[in-house]
């Protein structure tokens, strides 16, 4: 990587420094080729008042005029390396600028109109790339008020799960529908509006806590900003701030921690009040303490609501209400904790290692060999 970085930083000098002797052999040459027009003006005007009968103010206009159309024809010089370095950066800009939108929010769908928040996938097929799918034929249904879990190893295709129903992409074949309505079919905003989400790496904007919360809310009054921190287990460790919810998060929210970051948007999504909730691994990479805050947090998010969770630490999910095992793009296994288990199936095999990894071993030292 540094001899990569070097060789890049090579690079861009040897065209700096290109440009700039292009740039810098313009203007001396300019005053050159200037100061020779000069001369010649002046030795044709001069032999022309001496042999002609032009008068010395025409000679004198003339002179007057060269000097005066000196300074633009430097500048003349000059444009096309202006223009250049200028059109660079312009490119790249139109390349942005006139890209079609891929993804148009008000696209004259109709709203989603929802009523129990019953998602369902039927025969879904996916792919990033053609020939190469990501979801086969995928089935389920995510029940009103209940906990679905995917679990299952990295790679099968479980976040693509979640982006599929936010419409980040559409799918390639089958239908992912909310109360019966293809959501292929409604506005993306609408859709998203439905819909809380909290992820393993949080975003939050630069400004304050107040200010991050109130995004799930934007006509949120103080009070229910501070109803949704509290249950979210944050409205302590906001009022330890000297601004309290004054605080500015800084950017990205590197001023909190980890557990804080995901609080705060726990409570963004708290106050939103959104029906379907959305979870990504949200408690990835806490630690035990952050994480049984931040669980109790969920709790709260999690109630009443139609809930999808992604877990990679499955002692998080053993209570949810029906769990899916997907593998290779497609649900190998679904049922509950107990029922899974007694199947002693991949679920099952995926428990006992984690827990496996969880339990500390230590290396005993070789029993002492012992005197005659």
């Amino acid at each position: 990587m540094r001899r990569r970085f070097e060789a890049s930083v090579a690079d861009v000098e040897y065209e700096s420094n290109k440009w700039a002797r292009v740039a810098n052999r313009a203007s001396p040459l300019m005053e050159t080729l200037a100061g020779i027009a000069l001369a010649v003006a002046v030795v044709y005007g001069g032999l022309r008042v001496i042999d002609s009968p032009t008068s010395a103010g025409a000679f004198i206009s003339f002179i007057a005029a060269v000097i005066l159309a000196l300074e633009p024809a430097k500048r003349l010089a000059r444009l096309n390396i202006d223009l250049q370095s200028g059109l660079a950066g312009v490119r790249v800009l139109f390349e942005i600028i006139d890209s079609p939108a891929t993804e148009p929010l008000d696209d004259g769908r109709p709203d989603l109109v929802l009523a129990d928040g019953r998602v369902e996938f039927a025969g879904v097929r996916f792919g990033y790339r053609v020939g190469e799918p990501v979801i086969r034929d995928m089935s389920f249904v995510a029940e009103p008020g209940k906990v679905t879990a995917l679990v299952g190893p990295s790679g099968g295709g479980k976040s693509t799960v979640l982006s599929l129903l936010l419409r980040f992409y559409d799918v390639a074949g089958g239908t992912v529908t909310i109360d019966a309505q293809d959501i292929a079919k409604v506005s993306r905003r609408s859709l998203r509006r439905q819909i809380g989400y909290v992820g393993q790496n949080v975003h939050l904007f630069r400004g304050t806590i107040r200010d991050n919360i109130a995004y799930g809310k934007p006509a949120a009054t103080d009070a229910e900003i501070i109803a949704a921190a509290s249950a979210a287990n944050a409205h302590d460790f906001i009022m330890g701030f000297p601004l309290a919810y004054g605080t500015p998060v800084g950017e990205h929210g590197l001023q909190l921690s980890g557990g804080q970051r995901q609080r705060v948007a726990i409570a963004r999504a708290l106050i939103k009040n959104a029906p379907i909730i959305l979870l990504d691994e949200a408690t990835g990479s806490l630690d035990s303490e952050s994480e049984r805050l931040v669980q109790d947090a969920i709790a709260h998010l999690c109630q009443d609501r139609t809930t999808i969770v992604i877990a990679h630490r499955l002692h998080t999910i053993t209570h949810a209400d029906r769990i899916l095992v997907v593998e290779g793009g497609t649900i190998i296994e679904s049922g509950r904790h107990e029922e899974l288990m007694r199947r002693a199936g991949r679920y099952a095999s995926f428990f006992r290692l984690q827990l496996q990894e969880q339990t500390p071993s230590y290396d005993m030292p070789p029993p002492m060999a012992s005197s005659a």
